[in-house]
């Protein structure tokens, strides 16, 4: 089982918002916008890119990880492992 299976519709709305937000981007250039409006509407993106995978590793750390904990050994180890990766790769500037 995936982590983000019991919050699949939350994610997937997620996505497309985003999805939307960067169709709107590639319309803003295209339009000649301001730079700087461009920029701020990036930053949005960037911040909602950023609101999903916290919440997408906040349902990996409360489903898969602590199962993993639950059940021990090497499983659990690797899990943590994996967690911890990819908090380095979502702090990564």
């Amino acid at each position: 089982m995936t982590g983000h299976d019991n919050h699949r519709d939350d994610i997937l709305r997620r996505l497309r918002r985003i999805e939307g937000q960067v169709r709107g981007l590639q319309r803003l250039v295209e339009d000649e916008t301001y730079c700087i409006d461009v920029l701020t509407q990036v930053s949005a993106t960037n911040a909602a890119l950023q609101s999903c995978a916290v919440a997408l590793l906040d349902e990996h750390l409360n489903c898969c990880v602590t199962q993993a904990i639950v059940e021990g050994g090497d499983q659990a180890r690797t899990k943590v492992a994996e967690a911890s990766k990819a908090i380095a790769r979502l702090v990564r500037v």
